[in-house]
């Protein structure tokens, strides 16, 4: 071995000890993130079991789709686990963007308000509302008004903003319960609850719509179990346990779930048309997965936040604080950080290790992209993924971990990576 190599091997040592030492405090969490599984699973078993799920579900009609027993059997098993009045799970939904977008356009009308108040949504969904680019039919060239209020420094409500915003009327509030690409804490279940009865006391007939991505079995309840009246997501995050092909899902109360068939198909048809191009068995299997996956998820990512805490970063949040959401935000300061680890995380994954993520324009985003996520399901974050808009504060976010010694392994050649670039100092063993 030349004198390169052994400093190379070195690196990855130190790396590798620094991660395991971590690991090991983190014992006590990780086994109350694992026994947290036992409550989500029941509630999934008891709606399979409720809802009669049987093989000849896992077929689907051709065509329309018209009376496809298994795409309304999921559609049921859903609202159940959800704890919603209905549900529409799709796989015609392209994404969770898809899914929002649809449940937004359905249920908002020509001079209808929409109010945001957890800040500016996600990137995505800035050109749905029409806060950029013009001339694709966004909310604001069909005559909906935005407004939004900024969360308060601590990451929390501005509940005297939303009162005085309130007295004005309002068709629609939007929650989005995950931090995205924002520097706060994600919205807790319980929380929501909360500010939803708030809102419906102030005006009734007022819509709270959650945007639930990377937040589904996370906590106990879901927000749509709460008082939320509509809540959208991804089939290719956390409910999909990793094996779902595509799809979203909206949920909450029946008339406004329709609504938003209403606009992914066509008024008059809704939530009675569309095929599973028989992958019903992959959608249900998926979220019987789905609350181990999540936990192994948290599991990571409180490693993450604990290992780049231990040297220096600001992390958010915290390792072992609450959760409402699978991601972990860490901020690196520097783009050659954000590359680095966005390179070490593709070499470590299982689909795609060759390739060299370089930050590049992608559609939806403001912001180049860099992103790590060699993956089964193409999109897919929850099987382990690291991606950074490319803008200061230089913040990474990290996602998924099917298991956690994935999550090892992968933290373990960033750090070396980190080293070898000098942008961090590795720990002695004494130090750790």
């Amino acid at each position: 071995m030349n004198k390169l190599d052994d400093s190379a091997a070195f690196r990855l040592e130190r790396a590798e000890a620094l991660v395991m030492a971590v690991a090991q405090r983190q014992q006590g969490l990780a086994a109350d993130r694992t026994s947290a599984v036992r409550q989500r699973l029941e509630r999934v078993l008891e709606a399979l079991a409720a809802e009669r799920v049987g093989t000849q579900h896992f077929a689907s009609l051709t065509g329309y789709g018209h009376g496809d027993q298994g795409r309304e059997v999921v559609d049921r098993v859903f609202a159940r686990v959800l704890g919603a009045e209905a549900a529409a799970v799709r796989l015609q939904f392209v994404s969770g963007t898809h899914a929002i977008a649809a449940a937004l356009f359905g249920v908002l009308r020509p001079g209808d308000r929409l109010l945001s108040i957890t800040g500016r949504p996600y990137d995505t969904l800035e050109e749905v509302i029409g806060l950029r680019s013009t001339g694709q039919g966004s909310l604001a060239e069909f005559g909906v008004a935005y407004d939004e209020i900024n969360l308060l420094a601590e990451g929390c409500v501005d509940e005297a903003a939303l009162l005085r915003a309130l007295e004005q009327p309002c068709r629609m509030v939007l929650i989005q319960r995950s931090c995205g690409y924002s520097w706060r804490p994600s919205i807790d279940v319980e929380e929501i609850g909360r500010l939803s009865d708030l809102i419906h006391s102030r005006q009734s007939d007022c819509v709270v719509f959650v945007d639930n991505c990377y937040g589904e079995l996370v906590q106990e309840q879901e927000p749509s179990a709460v008082g939320a009246d509509l809540i959208a997501g991804s089939l290719i995050k956390n409910l999909g346990g990793t094996i779902a092909p595509t799809g979203g899902y909206v949920a909450g109360r029946a008339a406004l779930v329709e609504q938003a068939c209403c606009r992914l198909t066509a008024p008059g048809i809704g939530a009675e048309g569309g095929t599973g191009f028989d992958l019903q068995r992959l959608v249900l299997q998926g979220l019987f997965l789905a609350p181990q996956m999540v936990a192994e998820a948290l599991i990571g990512a409180d490693l993450v936040a604990g290992v780049f805490q231990e040297l220096g970063f600001q992390v958010n949040p915290a390792p072992g604080a609450g959760r409402s959401d699978l991601i972990q935000a860490v901020r690196l300061g520097s783009p050659d950080a954000l590359k680095l680890v966005c390179r070490a995380f593709q070499a470590c994954s299982p689909v795609g290790a060759y390739l060299d993520p370089v930050p590049a324009a992608m559609p939806g985003y403001a912001s180049d992209l860099v992103m790590a996520g060699g993956t089964f399901i193409d999109g897919s974050t929850s099987e382990l993924s690291a991606d950074a808009p490319l803008r200061e504060p230089f913040n990474l976010y990290v996602q998924g971990g099917t298991h956690r010694a994935h999550v090892q392994l992968a933290l373990t050649q960033a750090l070396a990576d980190l080293a070898a670039a000098g942008l961090v100092d590795l720990p002695q063993d004494g130090d750790m």
